[in-house]
């Protein structure tokens, strides 16, 4: 590595498409390519171990795209500058112009790649969850970001049994535990609408997870999740929702 260059690594599930911009940086000194992957988790995983400064982030990728690996990885204690590589349409852009997020358009020319990293920057997690709505073709995650220490790991969303709120926290519960999350039950709720089902004001369940909604003998009402022993409340506003959400048969398999 060069002394005094930046660090930065290619995301691309296309090898060529890696390959053109290894080249296209070879002629821009102050950066160096520390790594390069297909997936948004390997790029995860080198940006954690890595360290760069900036990532090259393409957005049509199978599996995680591109915006969610961002929104990941900006939830690392220093993240990355984001700039990414796209071969959407102008239409489609005008999500990414609205919240002043980077990005290239294939293919990527030289003096355009020297000019976005030279303008790279961080994006907070409000930008980038205002273009996964706007701009994404999908715009709800498949995992959920969970701090351990300076590390993220990822949760599939299918093995969420709930969302817990307690005071200004907010748990993801899975059959081998909880970990905390920084984001609110509101935006959780509104993301997996089509998957998730509030029972409680502090309470957001996998509907996948219920086997039933039962009436108690005070006329309370509890929710039983597949597989457990244990009940959850049902709050008196909610119980409509529940029923209408369950007869609907508005449950989103989780991939």
């Amino acid at each position: 590595m060069t002394p005094g260059s930046y660090k930065l690594i290619i995301v691309d599930d296309e090898q060529p498409a890696r390959e053109r911009l290894e080249h296209l940086l070879e002629e821009i000194p102050d950066w160096d390519v520390v790594g390069s992957c297909g997936t948004g988790k390997e790029a995860l995983a080198l940006a954690q171990t890595l360290q760069p400064a900036a990532l090259l982030l393409d957005i049509r990728m199978p599996g995680m795209s591109g915006i969610e690996t961002a929104r990941h990885i900006a939830t690392l204690e220093s993240p990355p500058a984001v700039v990414f590589t796209t071969a959407y349409d102008r239409y489609a852009m005008e999500a990414f112009d609205a919240q002043a997020v980077g990005y290239l358009l294939k293919p990527v020319r030289l003096e355009r790649l020297r000019q976005a990293l030279e303008q790279a920057a961080r994006l907070s997690a409000s930008q980038l969850r205002q273009v996964a709505i706007a701009g994404s073709e999908n715009r709800s995650r498949r995992h959920i970001a969970a701090r351990l220490g300076d590390q993220v790991r990822l949760i599939p969303l299918s093995d969420v049994l709930m969302f817990r709120a307690d005071s200004k926290y907010v748990s993801v519960v899975q059959e081998s535990g909880e970990d905390l999350i920084d984001e609110s039950l509101k935006d959780l709720e509104e993301e997996f609408t089509e998957s998730f089902v509030r029972v409680h004001r502090s309470v957001l369940v996998n509907a996948a997870q219920i086997e039933s909604l039962d009436k108690q003998a005070d006329n309370k009402y509890v929710v039983r999740l597949r597989g457990r022993s244990d009940t959850l409340p049902v709050s008196r506003r909610q119980v409509g929702d529940v029923k209408r959400y369950l007869r609907s048969g508005q449950r989103k398999t989780l991939d």
